[in-house]
């Protein structure tokens, strides 16, 4: 009688080492887990770390990629995320290549997809340390706000033609900041369209105290906002509280909007606060964005209904 082999396969398991990031917040991920060596292509929105553009190829864009270009680097693991990049999903797993398409809209998501990505490539450790940080700055933020005289009522505009509200983690963020955002009810729906105001009116209508735009790939044009029919009769026109925050700070569901994108968040708001004891300091001026101007390389992670020009991978 022969013996029949033993079979060995977990000493044959390996963790992607060749993997195509066709968003930014899984590159900027890898990046902080020290696990960037395993990436081989990255979308061309890249911003987060800088350098990453420089060190690796740019394959995608976010509805569009190259598909031979990312089939000649041989990947073990392309990332990437929502329904906006499921044929390109498609066409590669036609191709026999690995895919996870992420789909995370709530803070609460981002945590366990950020979890569950360190898992994949062996750094569970490292992402419940960084993560925990980033759980703790929320506290803290949240904290700070439950001492504010008066939540202001917040009008995050994700697009401006249309006129788009924020997703659900920008929401869920600017309540922890300290704010209620004007259109909460609609930052439950994943896609954009859902989430199309229509009518200017019911901006007018809601009364916010402070407009934040984060239109991507564009800047937050505030003199084109402010002009809009009736809109001098807002409060956040009159009293000049309107900012500007990049989205590849605020609109990437990942590192970047539970650190820069919730400082800032907490910046304009608690700056709001204070001019509730001192008015005067914001009257007579006119409206302007604070915030620095948005990159023409960033991206929003839910694109809108009108979605912009792609920048070319």
């Amino acid at each position: 009688m022969i013996a029949a082999n033993i079979l060995n396969y977990t000493a044959q398991v390996k963790l992607p080492e060749r993997i195509v990031c066709m968003t930014e917040e899984t590159t900027e991920w890898l990046y902080l887990l020290g696990e960037d060596w395993r990436i081989v292509g990255i979308s061309g929105y890249t911003v987060r770390p800088p350098h990453a553009r420089k060190e690796k190829p740019k394959v995608s864009a976010f509805t569009s990629a190259k598909i031979h270009k990312i089939l000649e680097l041989e990947p073990d693991l392309v990332i990437g995320f929502s329904d906006m990049q499921a044929e390109i999903a498609a066409d590669l797993v036609r191709e026999g290549v690995t895919v996870h398409i992420c789909n995370q809209r709530s803070v609460a998501e981002i945590f366990s997809t950020l979890l569950m990505i360190g898992c994949m490539v062996g750094a569970e450790q490292k992402a419940r340390e960084l993560l925990g940080r980033y759980e703790a700055r929320l506290n803290a933020i949240q904290q700070t706000a439950a001492g504010l005289p008066r939540r202001p009522k917040v009008y995050f505009e994700e697009w401006g033609d249309p006129l788009i509200s924020g997703i659900r983690w920008v929401s869920e963020l600017i309540e922890i900041a300290g704010g209620d955002d004007s259109f909460g009810e609609l930052s439950v729906y994943a896609d954009a369209t859902s989430r199309i105001i229509g009518d200017q009116d019911r901006v007018i209508a809601k009364a916010p105290d402070i407009i934040i735009g984060s239109w991507c790939g564009r800047k937050f044009a505030t003199e084109k906002v402010v002009a809009r029919t009736g809109w001098d009769a807002i409060p956040a026109v009159i009293h000049n509280q309107l900012y500007e925050v990049k989205s590849a700070d605020i609109l990437q569901p990942g590192p970047a909007c539970l650190t820069d994108g919730i400082d800032h968040l907490e910046k304009i708001i608690q700056g709001w606060a204070a001019l509730q004891v001192e008015p005067s300091a914001s009257q007579g001026e006119k409206p302007s964005a604070v915030e620095d101007k948005e990159p023409s390389a960033s991206q929003d992670k839910e694109p809108s209904a009108t979605q912009k020009e792609e920048q070319k991978a």
